[in-house]
């Protein structure tokens, strides 16, 4: 009996503790626009705080090969003179020596490794790019979801007062329990997507908190006027434009063009490195040579008879060709890929734009109207059932038809490599 008191009391103050906890999340409500959204990202962002550090370490890189070569000392003292049995009182040798590097390798280097960099930051400029569609997205896809939901919560709160409305008409014996059980039955349907549309909801703010470094428990609520109509629509813009934008500006192809570049680099710095390097010393040596205290100077260099980096200057040939091939594919992936995204955003405007403006307000009367004489029992139980699932059926389908154009949009933006469409 004791441990069954006790089973009751922790399984109370868990749903305690639980119910507090959820009551809890959610409760700071962060209400951003399009561009406060994505200044954060810009700030907040870790995948770009860590892709920008690629850029530095390739800076790095440029540093490196802007130093010079240290020079090499090299001493020696002999340990012992069996001669006259002493220590360190004999033969002493000294020689410093510098390495110079000839056919303009240094030179050839730095411009290697700085066009690395113009590639770190292409690459960059593109993750930047994926992230922001992502971002945008979800941005629009969120507030379309909370305008869905709303539709939700008015007939939810609609139909619960005619549930329990009704479950005192039954009691009375005024209606047949059958209708009751019909409305009941909407409401827990009604009840049971409303719960889904949350939980979407909820997925899609946890990616958006995650970009934005936003508290956990906040709940996003996207700030957005719908009536500020975009300074370009599809209809007005150029199909070619669009493509030669794409071309000029995404900077994945960019990329590609640096890397071209940088292995054009390479193919000279591998022929450079076939030359050999001289390598000048000076010397001074007290014994060990014809005459006491010999000093000497003199060049050294390898004799490139087998080793010319023929390899590298091979491999450095195939990686320039490769990338031009890779460019070329990717422009005509990005043709496509422009020309796939106009079509589908210009049959999307069109759509939207065949909507009456007066549409959704129409509806919303029209089941204010149907409400009022259902409860006067002007019309039958199936005729409301009907017009509230036609009238929640529309303005779902209604922001659906929105978000799609806007998302449009956004794959238009993400393929041109440039935010043309929904600026506000």
């Amino acid at each position: 009996m004791k441990r069954f008191s006790l089973f009751i009391c922790l399984s109370i103050c868990v749903n305690y503790i639980s119910a507090q906890t959820i009551t809890e999340i959610g409760k700071d409500t962060l209400r951003i626009s399009l561009k406060d959204i994505e200044t954060d990202f810009l700030n907040n962002n870790l995948d770009l705080i860590a892709q920008r550090y690629s850029i530095d370490s390739a800076r790095a890189s440029v540093i490196t090969a802007k130093l010079y070569d240290n020079p090499e000392i090299d001493f020696s003292n002999a340990l012992y003179n069996p001669s006259d049995h002493s220590f360190f009182n004999s033969e002493r040798t000294f020689q410093i020596s510098q390495l110079i590097q000839l056919a303009g390798k240094r030179n050839k280097s730095i411009n290697f490794a700085s066009a690395g960099v113009e590639v770190a930051q292409n690459q960059f400029y593109d993750l930047l790019r994926t992230l922001r569609f992502v971002l945008r997205s979800d941005f629009f896809n969120i507030y379309y979801l909370q305008q869905s939901s709303k539709v939700y919560q008015v007939e939810i709160s609609s139909l619960q007062k005619i549930v329990d409305a009704f479950k005192r008409e039954v009691e009375k014996g005024y209606i047949a329990p059958a209708d009751l059980l019909r409305v009941q039955s909407q409401l827990y349907t009604l009840q049971a997507e409303y719960d889904n549309l949350q939980t979407n909801i909820t997925q899609i703010q946890s990616e958006v908190k995650s970009m934005i470094m936003a508290n956990p428990a906040s709940y996003i609520e996207p700030v957005f006027n719908e009536s500020i109509s975009d300074k370009q629509t599809i209809l007005e813009s150029n199909y070619q434009s669009l493509v030669d934008t794409a071309l000029a500006n995404r900077p994945d192809i960019k990329a590609i063009q640096s890397g071209i570049a940088q292995n054009m680099l390479n193919v000279s710095l591998q022929k450079a490195l076939a030359v050999p390097d001289i390598s000048v010393f000076a010397g001074y040596d007290r014994l060990g040579g014809y005459i006491r205290n010999y000093s000497s100077i003199g060049i050294s260099m390898p004799i490139p008879i087998f080793n010319r980096n023929q390899g590298n200057i091979k491999n450095a040939r195939i990686q320039e060709d490769a990338s031009k091939t890779i460019l070329e594919s990717e422009t005509e992936k990005v043709k496509n890929e422009v020309t796939a995204n106009y079509i589908t955003a210009l049959r999307s405007e069109k759509l939207l734009s065949g909507f009456d403006p007066g549409f959704e307000e129409n509806m919303r009367k029209l089941i204010e109207q149907v409400t009022i004489n259902f409860k006067k029992k002007n019309i039958s139980i199936l005729e409301f059932l009907d017009h509230y699932d036609a009238y929640k059926q529309n303005i779902l389908q209604l922001n659906q038809l929105r978000f799609n154009n806007k998302n449009a949009l956004e794959q238009l933006n993400f393929s041109t490599g440039k935010i043309i469409f929904n600026q506000q």
